[in-house]
């Protein structure tokens, strides 16, 4: 079994173990959170860099998903017609069409995304590449996500540097980010109190909650914002 093979295994377990719970809606206090932290970061993030009208913004997430991080940046201001998602599993991709009629989606690996080079303003991915173990994989869609990027837009990344319980993951941490993107300058935020951490935390005292995360010494994931070097 190739890795991509064992990675539609696992998600399709993930859909069977997670069927009846609620921890990744935004009714869940703890994920809830984690969200609205990891949004306040990335909009201060774009913000530096100017990047406060999204309207015209051609955006791309790999592993997209059901579309819930693209559906966030129709808050941001982001046009539907201009997002555009990309994911090995038809299945979710079938629920991030029901979302975003407007929107583009292809299902593909990632390794050879189907757009013309410095085709988007923003391109992202949000714990997929974690998820992939074969480095071979790994570096080639790291490669595809700078060609497809214009040389004055920025990747998102979101994803951790540690998840020692799930083997089924890979933590990727600030070295191997740097050796993903060469040629790129980087902004790495330390972010995400450790999920479970905030389980217990989070619903007792959002106040703790924060103020854990601060310290940064038990953040679980980095945000980072990658650019071209001109």
């Amino acid at each position: 079994m190739n890795d991509l093979d064992r990675l539609r295994n696992e998600y399709e377990n993930r859909k069977h173990r997670f069927a009846d719970k609620d921890i990744y809606t935004w009714f869940n206090t703890v994920n809830l959170f984690i969200l609205q932290q990891r949004q306040r970061v990335l909009l201060s993030a774009l913000k530096k860099r100017g990047m406060t009208n999204l309207s015209d913004s051609a955006i791309l997430e790999m592993g997209c998903g059901a579309g819930g991080v693209l559906t966030e940046f129709l808050n941001f201001g982001a046009s539907p017609r201009n997002l555009y998602g990309i994911d090995l599993l038809s299945d979710r991709l079938l629920e991030a069409r029901e979302k975003l009629p407007a929107s583009h989606f292809v299902n593909a690996d990632g390794q050879r995304i189907p757009f013309n080079a410095q085709s988007f303003d923003l391109v992202m991915q949000y714990t997929a590449l974690s998820s992939i173990l074969d480095e071979g994989i790994r570096v080639q869609i790291a490669k595809d996500m700078t060609r497809v990027l214009k040389p004055n837009g920025v990747i998102v990344w979101y994803d951790f540097w540690l998840n020692p319980t799930n083997p089924q993951t890979h933590g990727i941490r600030p070295s191997e980010i740097r050796s993903l993107f060469p040629s790129c300058n980087f902004e790495f935020h330390k972010i995400t109190l450790a999920p479970p951490i905030a389980r217990k935390v989070a619903p007792v005292s959002w106040g703790l909650a924060l103020l854990l995360e601060n310290l940064k010494l038990f953040n679980s994931h980095y945000l980072v914002i990658i650019s071209p070097i001109l």
